[in-house]
């Protein structure tokens, strides 16, 4: 084996994160836009809505484990996991815009055209992220290289996050001309482009260099043993759900935080004391100085709020990832995400505390939950190239898809769960959306969503985390011995180049 090639360039690091840009563009509309989508511009009511969000979810996550064993016995001269990055790039794309299309149905035709593209576009998504989220444990298996590599893609993941958050709902208005399902529509069309685009850069800057020793037979008993017996993929496994749950459900609910709990005009006061709303006149100003349309910024007060929210919280959580590597290098994967989920959680619970003109506090505690949250984000999906190692080191047998569907099965379920949370919680509490105030009870439920019941699951996972056994000697044990292990063998590199 060639050691030297088990480092990664910054070439392949970007190339590879540009595939979590593309997927992300989908994937962060559908955890923060999905219900609202459903609710306010297609006009499904909120009750059909969430039992289409849960059972199209957990129909795409129980898919999951089937397309790790098909992926792990994907035999090809580009490798295992790349061909399915070309494979599903161009119907990812396709079925993205047909989710977010608004056809003048029937409220039953609505319902099942929703249910039906929903569920089309998870099961496509798996096809995709799931051989995708593998190719990070075959790129290296340095474990440094792939702490780096987990900050480069979720840097990759923040950009789409700020893209869909932030910028989403301006998008909207001027790829819409004002009409919100045109806008929708006319957005996916644009970053399905952008999707297949960079996920064609990823399949032809990656090289797998991980290859199971050629010798190595195992059934999918034998996979499915390894994993069932395999304390800490079952952590990680409900770990990955905890967090998506709480993700989806705050993300989806704060639009309805900013619309229906914050005073409107505390939110106005503090964008134009803020210095906010000057800095959108003076760009217009500059862009039809020179010849440009203006930039159309949600003029109302709640919406441009949410926008405003959302990008603090993103820039916080850049900087967070910036800091994640160094203090996993230096303490150990499994220690720093404990501590930094725990302290990201306190600044979720406290909106409990926050009275609707709170503006500054509200704000406050977003960008310091982004920051501490920021530094989770990478580990957890290194820490699951870790696991594929241990199964490795301790089965002598090498199954990194399936054991990655760990990860793609858990945010299934987690985005299926939280984003039904979102629209049951709505239905539960009498949320109508043609109405134009919202009950007190509506309004407390809403509140209520977005600091408690969202900062549930995030304590739990940091109790689970008390029992995973990776910690960072044996990080170290377990890269030195399969190192060892694989100059023996001389299972490295694809005698094919990328």
């Amino acid at each position: 084996m060639n050691t030297t090639t088990q480092r990664l360039s910054v070439t392949e690091k970007i190339g590879y994160s540009l595939g979590d840009l593309a997927a992300n563009l989908i994937f962060q509309t559908l955890m923060t836009f999905l219900a609202f989508f459903y609710t306010d511009v297609f006009g499904i009511p909120a009750g059909p809505a969430s039992m289409i969000i849960f059972i199209g979810g957990m129909v795409g996550a129980f898919f999951n484990p089937i397309m790790g064993m098909i992926a792990d016995r994907t035999n090809t001269r580009w490798g295992k996991f790349r061909p399915w990055i070309l494979w599903t790039s161009v119907p990812f794309g396709v079925v993205a815009l047909l989710a977010f299309s608004t056809p003048g149905f029937d409220e039953q035709g609505k319902i099942l055209y929703a249910f039906f593209t929903y569920v089309l576009l998870v099961l496509i998504y798996s096809a995709n992220n799931l051989p995708y989220a593998a190719l990070s444990g075959v790129l290296t298996g340095n474990m440094s290289d792939r702490n780096s590599l987990s900050a480069y893609r979720f840097v990759a993941v923040m950009v789409a996050q700020f893209i869909i958050q932030v910028l989403l709902l301006p998008l909207v208005l001027i790829l819409g001309d004002g009409d919100k399902a045109a806008g929708f529509r006319n957005t996916m069309m644009l970053f399905s482009l952008i999707g297949v685009v960079f996920f064609l850069i990823t399949f032809f800057t990656t090289r797998e260099r991980i290859v199971p020793d050629t010798e190595q037979k195992s059934t999918v008993l034998q996979d499915l043993g390894d994993l069932v017996t395999n304390r800490s993929w079952w952590l990680l496994l409900v770990m990955t759900v905890l967090v998506f749950i709480t993700l989806s459900l705050k993300g989806g609910m704060y639009i309805y935080y900013f619309e229906n709990y914050l005073e409107e005009a505390a939110i106005a006061s503090f964008l134009e004391s803020s210095g906010f709303n000057s800095f959108i006149a003076g760009l217009n100003s500059v862009l039809t100085g020179i010849g440009l349309t203006e930039f159309r910024w949600p003029e109302d007060a709640p919406t441009s709020g949410f926008s405003l929210f959302n990008a603090g919280g993103i820039i916080l959580m850049i900087v967070g990832i910036g800091f994640s590597r160094k203090l996993a290098d230096r303490f150990g994967k499994r220690n720093v995400f404990s501590v930094a989920l725990f302290l990201s959680t306190l600044f979720i619970l406290a909106f409990w505390l926050f009275p609707p003109d709170a503006m500054g506090l509200v704000f406050g505690s977003q960008v310091l939950h982004g920051f501490f949250y920021g530094i989770t984000i990478p580990l957890l999906w290194a820490m699951i190239a870790d696991v594929a190692d241990y199964s490795e080191w301790k089965n002598h047998r090498r199954a990194t898809a399936i054991v990655f569907s760990a990860m793609i099965c858990g945010l299934k379920v987690g985005l299926a769960v939280g984003g039904a949370l979102v629209a049951g919680i709505l239905a539960h509490y009498g949320y109508e959306a043609a109405l134009p105030a919202q009950s007190p009870e509506t309004v407390g439920g809403i509140k209520l969503a977005v600091s408690v019941y969202a900062s549930l699951p995030f304590l739990v996972g940091v109790v689970l985390m008390c029992f995973y056994e990776i910690n960072k000697s044996m990080e170290s044990r377990i890269e030195s011995d399969l190192l060892e292990r694989r100059l023996a063998t001389g299972a490295s590199d694809l005698s094919e180049p990328a």
